[in-house]
């Protein structure tokens, strides 16, 4: 049960990563990570888990069960992302994805407003050999996602993950973890689980 205190404590750590991810405006200036050498979109379609995430406005209002489900569409993608409100209420999303990247496929640009030709936001820099579970951050970083097919990924997934979130110049502290059924209920930095 989410009590008064829990939610100020979630509070607290909303604000504290979304400072932290201000304050690291500096790394907005460098190179964008690296996307994955080749991202086959077939293997991606289908349901995926948020285990954490660095928070935003537009997902403040999940509580848990975040998930993404991406199916093919004539120009691209189509992402359908819910979760579970603090409300208990289920709350629903959809847009598109377009590849802005064929050379890796690793690169879209995903949109929720109707644009036909979103810029990138949205870059695959780490991925299980077997589409298990995915690092995805935004050119700035300061939107960063874990993604997984399963609420529980094992020590070494989880160590592979902190290796991609490394090797995208994403600080783990910045992620809150998400809550999931099945999976870790708490909530977060990344760093400390």
């Amino acid at each position: 049960m989410t009590t008064p205190s829990s939610l100020a404590r979630i509070g607290t750590a909303v604000i504290a990563a979304a400072a932290l991810s201000f304050a690291a405006g500096g790394t907005a200036a460098a190179a964008p990570p690296a996307p994955v050498p080749n991202l086959d979109t077939q293997r991606y379609l289908g349901t995926w888990l948020q285990l954490a995430a660095i928070p935003q406005p537009f997902n403040l209002l999940c509580a848990r069960d975040t998930r993404a489900v991406y199916e093919p569409a004539p120009t691209g993608l189509t992402v359908r992302n819910s979760c579970t409100t603090w409300l208990g209420a289920r709350d629903e999303l959809t847009g598109t994805a377009r590849v802005n990247d064929p050379e890796t496929n690793a690169q879209l640009g995903v949109s929720f407003r109707g644009e036909t030709a979103p810029a990138t936001n949205y870059i695959v820099t780490a991925l299980d050999p077997g589409y298990g579970w995915a690092v995805v951050v935004n050119p700035e970083r300061t939107a960063g996602f874990v993604l997984s097919r399963t609420p529980d990924p094992d020590t070494a997934q989880w160590a592979a993950i902190r290796s991609g979130l490394d090797a995208a110049g994403v600080d783990s502290c910045l992620l809150l973890t998400s809550p999931v059924t099945g999976g870790f209920e708490g909530i977060e930095p990344l760093c400390a689980r």
